[in-house]
C-alpha cells in the first residue's frame, strides 16, 4: 500500500511536537535526577528514594501491555508529561523526585509507543522530523541554561510560564497529530531474531545519542566547568557547530556512507573522551606527592575541546538514522518496549556510574573502582553512539535520500544561536570598579550544600538574598559542584557571580570529583590556582589567589576538608601559606576548635572570630556549638566585626568578618 506523502503543516507540527516533548525530557531527567540525588546529600549515603530510579524502566508497561500504551494510552501520556513538566517546578524535592519521575517515565513509554505507530513507508521522513527535533530541543535547552547562567531560566521564577507556553503548544500539537500510521503500512513479519537484535542495537544507539546530549551538550556548562576554559567560548563554538551542521544539511543533503558516519563519530567520540582525560588528574598515592598542583590549561588542551564541540551535531545525524532505520524494522510495540527497557537500563546504569564517580567514598564495595574513571564513562557512553553506527548510514551503492531542504528549519536554529549570544552579553557580569583607597574588608565564608537547605529544599535565591545582605567583598563557596547530572547540571557559582555581578574563579575543575570550592570577589582576582590535598577517602582541593585591596595584597584561600578535617589536608594548606604577608584563609574545615587541626593552625594565624569575640561569644548571644566553618587570618590582623549568619537555608551556617587597616 502506497503511503500518503506528509503535508508540510504535517511535519512543521510533528517537529513542534516533538521539540518540546525532547527538551521536556531533558528537563524532567535533570531534575528528576538531582531530586533524587539530594536525598542522598543530606545522609551522605544511599537513601530509600533511589528507588525511584525504577521509574526509568517504565518501557516495561508497553512490553507487558503494547495494545494499550500504543493505542489508548498515548492519548494519557502525552497530557501527563506536559502536566508533570510544569508542575515539578513548583514542588518541594520530594513531590520534584516523584513527578519528575513520572514525566520522564511517560517519555520513555511514549517515544517507543509512537514509533510503533508510525509509517515506516515514511521512515526517512520521521527520521529527518526527529532529528531536526532533536536539534531544537538541545538549541533550546542552550539558551535556557545560558539566559539562566548556568539554571534553566524556564523552572525559576516567572519564567515558568515559559513551560506552560511551551506544554500549551505540545497540547495543540498532540491534537488530531496529522501523521500517517503503521496501519496504513504493509504489515511486517515480527518474527526473526537477527530483527531483535538489531532493534535492540538501535534502540540502545538512540538511548546513547540522549544520553550524551543530557550529560553534557544541553547544558554547556557542564563542559566549561570540566576543563576551566572560557564559559563564552564553549558555548559560542557548540552554538556555531549547531549553526553550520543545519545549513550543510540544508545546502548538501546527502547522508553519508556507514564508513563516514563510523570515522565521524569516532572522532567525537575521541575528542569527547580526549578532553576529560586531559584534565584527569592522576592522584599520587602516598601522601607525600602534596600538596599536588592542578594542571594548567594548555593550548594542546583546547584541540579535542574544540574538535568535540564542532562535531557534537553528529549526534543529531546519529538518531535521524537510528529513528529511520528503527522505523524501517517495523518492529512491534511489544518489541520496542523490550528493547526500549534495554535502553532505559543503560541509562540508569550510566547515571549510577557517573554519580560514583563524585561519591565513591560513600558506596560500598563498588565505589572505589569509579575513583578517578570519569573518563570512563563517556567511553562507555560514547561507543554505545558509535558501535550502532555500522547499522546506519547508507551503502556506498544506495541512492543517497535527501532531508527537506527548506530554510525555515536552519533560519530557526540561527535565530536561537543569535538568542544565545545575546543570552551571554545579557548575564555576563560586569563588577564595577571598587572605590581606590579603601581601608576595610568583608569576607564571608558559606558551605551553601549545592544549593539546598537544611531540609533538603533547593532555594538559590534564598542563599542569595543572604549572600547580598551581608554585601561581601570576597566569598568563599564551599559544596558548589553542581555542574554534574547530581547537581542537575546547575552553575551555581556562575548563578551568584551574574546576579552578585562579582569575579569568580571556580576551584577544582569537575573532572577529578572533588569537593567543588569557589572565590567570588568585588576586586580582580589575580594568579588563581587550584591544589590538592591528600585524601584516602573523598578528594579535597584548595584555592589560593591574590586579591589588591586599597594598595594591599592579600593571599586568599578556600578549601573543604574532608570528614573529620584530615589533619595532613590542614598541613598542606597550612605549607601553602607559609611566608606570606595578608592571609585569609576560609571554608568548611570539618574540625572543631577543640580539635588538633584547630592547635596547629592558631600556631600561625588567628580565628577572625575570637579575634573580635574573645569570649567565643558575640553581643547578640550567638555561641556556635561545634563550629566547623572558620576564617583565619595573619596574626595582628584588625578584625572589626565577625558573625555567624544562622539561617536554615543551608545546613552550615555563613561566617563573615569585616577587617580593616
Amino acid at each position: 500500500m502506497t503511503s500518503p506523502t506528509p503535508t508540510k503543516s504535517s511535519a512543521a507540527k510533528a517537529i513542534v511536537l516533538y521539540t518540546i516533548l525532547l527538551l521536556f525530557f531533558f528537563q524532567l531527567l535533570a531534575d528528576f535526577v538531582e531530586a533524587v540525588y539530594a536525598f542522598g546529600l543530606r545522609g551522605t549515603s544511599i537513601p530509600p528514594e533511589v528507588v525511584c530510579i525504577l521509574l526509568l524502566l517504565s518501557p516495561v508497561v508497553l512490553f507487558l501491555l503494547p495494545g494499550l500504551m500504543s493505542g489508548h494510552g498515548l492519548a494519557v501520556l502525552g497530557p501527563l508529561l506536559l502536566l508533570s513538566r510544569v508542575t515539578y517546578p513548583v514542588l518541594d524535592t520530594r513531590g520534584k523526585m516523584i513527578v519528575a519521575g513520572i514525566g520522564t517515565a511517560c517519555f520513555l513509554i511514549y517515544l517507543p509507543a509512537t514509533l510503533s505507530r508510525l509509517d515506516r513507508g515514511r521512515a526517512r521522513f520521521y527520521g529527518w522530523v526527529f532529528g531536526w527535533s532533536l536539534a531544537l530541543a538541545v538549541a533550546l535547552s542552550i539558551v535556557f541554561r545560558v539566559w539562566g547562567s548556568g539554571v534553566d531560566i524556564s523552572t525559576v521564577g516567572w519564567p515558568q510560564s515559559i513551560g506552560w507556553l511551551l506544554a500549551a503548544t505540545a497540547a495543540w500539537a498532540m491534537w488530531r497529530p496529522e501523521v500517517t500510521t503503521a496501519a496504513e503500512s504493509e504489515p511486517v513479519s515480527t518474527t526473526g531474531v537477527l530483527r531483535f537484535v538489531r532493534v535492540v542495537c538501535l534502540s540502545l544507539g538512540l538511548m546513547g545519542v540522549l544520553v550524551t546530549l543530557y550529560f553534557s551538550v544541553t547544558t554547556p556548562n557542564v563542559i566549561a566547568r570540566w576543563t576551566g576554559v572560557s564559559y563564552p567560548m564553549v558555548v559560542m563554538v557548540a552554538v556555531a557547530g549547531l549553526v553550520v551542521f543545519a545549513w550543510l544539511v540544508r545546502r548538501q543533503g546527502v547522508m553519508p556512507t556507514r564508513g563516514r558516519l563510523f570515522v565521524l563519530n569516532g572522532l567525537f567520540v575521541a575528542s569527547m573522551v580526549l578532553t576529560i582525560l586531559a584534565h584527569q588528574t592522576v592522584f599520587p598515592a602516598a601522601a607525600s606527592g602534596y600538596p599536588l598542583p592542578a594542571e594548567p590549561v594548555f593550548a594542546w588542551h583546547l584541540v579535542p575541546l574544540l574538535a568535540m564541540l564542532l562535531l557534537w551535531p553528529v549526534l543529531l545525524l546519529d538518531f535521524a538514522l537510528l529513528i529511520r532505520d528503527t522505523l524501517a524494522a517495523g518492529p512491534s510495540a511489544r518489541m520496542l518496549g523490550a528493547t526500549f527497557l534495554l535502553g532505559s537500563l543503560f541509562l540508569a546504569v550510566m547515571i549510577f556510574a557517573q554519580v560514583f564517580t563524585t561519591v565513591y567514598d560513600y558506596i560500598p564495595v563498588v565505589g572505589p573502582f569509579f575513583r578517578d574513571k570519569f573518563w570512563l564513562v563517556y567511553l562507555v557512553v560514547g561507543l554505545s553512539v558509535l558501535l550502532p553506527c555500522l547499522l546506519t548510514g547508507r551503502k556506498p551503492s544506495d541512492a543517497a535520500p535527501s532531508p527537506p531542504r527548506g530554510t525555515l528549519l536552519p533560519g530557526v536554529v540561527c535565530l536561537l544561536g543569535l538568542a544565545t549570544v545575546v543570552g551571554l552579553a545579557v548575564t555576563m557580569p560586569r563588577p564595577a570598579e571598587p572605590a581606590g583607597g579603601a581601608t576595610n574588608l568583608r569576607i564571608l565564608t558559606y558551605n551553601i550544600q549545592q544549593g539546598y537547605s537544611i531540609t533538603a529544599q533547593k532555594n538559590l535565591d534564598a542563599q542569595l538574598d543572604l549572600i547580598r545582605e551581608v554585601d561581601a567583598d570576597i566569598i568563599g563557596l564551599q559544596e558548589s559542584d553542581t555542574n554534574r547530572i547530581g547537581g542537575g547540571n546547575c552553575d551555581l557559582v556562575r548563578y551568584y557571580a551574574d546576579r552578585l555581578g562579582m569575579h569568580s574563579y571556580y576551584g577544582p575543575k569537575t573532572v577529578p570529583g572533588t569537593f567543588g570550592v569557589a572565590l567570588l570577589s568585588k576586586y580582580p582576582i589575580h594568579t588563581a590556582r587550584t591544589f590538592f590535598m591528600f585524601s584516602e577517602g573523598e578528594q579535597t582541593a584548595a584555592i589560593e589567589a591574590e586579591i589588591e585591596v586599597g594598595g594591599r595584597v592579600f593571599t586568599v584561600y578556600v578549601t573543604h576538608l574532608g570528614n573529620g578535617g584530615d589533619i595532613v589536608q590542614q598541613k598542606a594548606i597550612l605549607h601553602e601559606a607559609a611566608g606570606k604577608q595578608d592571609v585569609i584563609l576560609m571554608g568548611d574545615f570539618n574540625f572543631r576548635p577543640d580539635g588538633e587541626q584547630y592547635a596547629l593552625t592558631r600556631e600561625t594565624l588567628d580565628d577572625a572570630w575570637l579575634l573580635r569575640w574573645p569570649d567565643d561569644v558575640d553581643d547578640e548571644g550567638v555561641r556556635v556549638e561545634n563550629r566547623i566553618d572558620h576564617i583565619f587570618v595573619t596574626p595582628g590582623t584588625d578584625v572589626r566585626e565577625a558573625r555567624y549568619l544562622l539561617s536554615p537555608v543551608s545546613d552550615h551556617p555563613a561566617m563573615m568578618a569585616q577587617i580593616a587597616w
